[in-house]
């Protein structure tokens, strides 16, 4: 009853703040008027906040609020060589702090910190295993990856504190309503206040190398999963919805579906730190920005191009959301036909991809293990041919990428 969003606390607060003014007029000590003035400043502050949390959607629960205020996670990975391919070698790597027996019910959420090879950027991932990951019958299984971006401002814990990502995909899965994957969510911007949009910096971070290259090849090495192909996934919303766009298009190769929840198609200017400034992505290059412009993109990509399928989702409450949803699908059916379009009613806040969560993980994780069982068969055939198998295409752009409407 006296969640962050319940009525309840609201009435309490308010009650309570009522009834310290009441104190505070009748008083008649000076000290104590002071003190009542001072206890009267609390709920009054106190029912803002929530009040600012009840509109945007964001907190569900206490638990939630605490975890992404402390920034807990799971526990951080071991040294970079390290596989962990087997339930065994998580448990080895981590010693008594997985108990199987809990790993097989719930998963399992690790926190490593992955150094980019080509980018040079050293950042946390959160990965979680989904319980199949640790049981018997999937030992042998290598599991499809779903890549997920977080908005701005915000965080990859946020996936799990917030949106309830990983209860939602176990839930699902339990019900026969989504299939298993391995769950990856990067730091996209490296540092609170930092809006890189998962683009190549000039002269700066090479994020969109990062992003696509370095951490599908980092999870790709260590992790029991198909290498990025046709059996990745990448989603994000707000400013990771167009991260997932822009991405996807640039690496067609790398991901076989894209999830937009309430993403936007035109690159905005990038927020960098120390000092805090705005600076364009692409320097005076109006070509770089057009080739990292979805909407101009998909128009222009050479025939026969590979890219994800897609599965847009917006609130119908925030209009230019809902247009620019329709727009891009619009643009996208000139060479995808069954592009998903899923309009709920909501605004741009969490409680809108909550809602869009769910019905994306459904779409998403049945269509990667459709395709995880074309590359098993592919790999049977390979290897009976004598020949190594070679599970999906290797990554990687089809050009250089570079380069808000912040949550």
């Amino acid at each position: 009853m006296l969640e962050p969003q319940s009525t309840t606390l609201f009435v309490l607060l308010l009650v309570l703040f009522a009834a310290l003014m009441a104190w505070l007029i009748w008083a008649k000590s000076l000290v104590l008027r002071i003190l009542v003035a001072f206890l009267a400043f609390i709920p009054a502050a106190f029912f803002g906040v929530v009040l600012v949390n009840k509109y945007y959607g964001y907190y569900q629960t206490w638990g939630s609020a605490l975890a992404d205020v402390t920034n807990l996670g799971g526990p951080a990975g071991g040294p970079p060589g390290t596989h962990l391919g087997s339930a065994q070698g998580v448990t080895r790597l981590l010693g008594h702090g997985v108990y199987l027996g809990i790993a097989r019910q719930d998963g399992y959420t690790l926190r490593l910190d992955v150094h980019g090879q080509a980018s040079h950027l050293t950042r946390q991932v959160y990965v979680y295993l989904p319980p199949q990951y640790f049981q018997p019958a999937y030992r042998a299984y290598r599991f499809p990856v779903v890549e997920l971006i977080h908005g701005f401002p915000g965080q990859p814990q946020d996936w799990i504190s917030v949106l309830d990502i990983t209860s939602t995909l176990r839930q699902l899965i339990s019900r026969g309503l989504a299939r298993p994957a391995v769950l990856v969510m990067p730091d996209a911007n490296g540092a609170r206040g930092v809006s890189l949009q998962c683009l190549n910096q000039l002269h700066g971070p090479q994020d969109a190398t990062f992003m696509a290259g370095d951490i599908p090849a980092y999870i790709a090495h260590r992790f029991r999963v198909w290498q990025p192909g046709r059996t990745w996934g990448i989603a994000g919303y707000s400013e990771g919805g167009f991260c997932a766009a822009n991405l996807g298009l640039q690496y067609g190769r790398s991901f076989g579906f894209a999830g937009v929840l309430s993403g936007y198609f035109q690159p905005t200017k990038n927020q960098l730190g120390h000092p805090e400034r705005q600076v364009s992505p692409f320097g005076r290059d109006r070509i770089l920005r057009l080739r990292n412009t979805p909407t101009h993109e998909v128009l222009h990509l050479p025939p026969g191009a590979p890219i994800p399928q897609f599965w847009i989702g917006a609130g119908t409450l925030d209009p230019a959301d809902a247009r620019d949803a329709q727009i891009f699908r619009q643009l996208l059916q000139l060479r995808q036909p069954t592009v998903v379009l899923r309009l709920v009613q909501g605004g741009h806040t969490m409680a809108t991809w909550r809602a869009l969560v769910p019905p994306m993980l459904e779409w998403m994780t049945r269509k990667l293990a459709s395709n995880v069982l074309l590359a098993q068969a592919r790999a049977r055939r390979v290897s009976h041919h004598g020949a190594r198998p070679s599970p999906s295409a290797s990554p990687g752009p089809r050009k250089r990428p570079t380069g808000r409407k912040r949550t």
